[in-house]
């Protein structure tokens, strides 16, 4: 026959050293302590030339990180994507001519 074992089950915070009288006890709370604000420098403008030089950086960096797909790859992403507008395009001009028809019985 099959053994059946029982299921173990983790105790994964530890809660076996938490006494039950302790979870009653009503704990002080300590005032919170005020953290001294430091002081904040003001930011320096930058001219709209630098900017701009940031600005290009960070495109020409996104640029790199693009993948781009073949020549081959674009032609065939081209083809499908007309055919889809054609089939679209046909589709929704059937279903016009349907209802156009079905009014056109009443």
């Amino acid at each position: 026959m099959a053994e059946v074992r029982k299921k173990v089950v983790e105790d994964k915070y530890n809660t076996s050293r938490i006494k039950k009288s302790d979870s009653k006890k009503k704990v002080k709370k300590e005032p919170a302590k005020v953290e001294k604000k430091k002081e904040v420098k003001p930011v320096e403008k930058k001219s709209l030339f630098t900017r701009f030089r940031i600005f290009l950086h960070g495109v020409k960096s996104e640029f790199q990180k693009v993948h781009w797909p073949t020549k081959e790859n674009m032609i065939k992403y081209s083809i499908a994507t007309v055919f889809f507008i054609i089939f679209c395009a046909a589709f929704f001009y059937l279903i016009d001519v349907i209802f156009a028809f079905v009014r056109s019985l009443f």
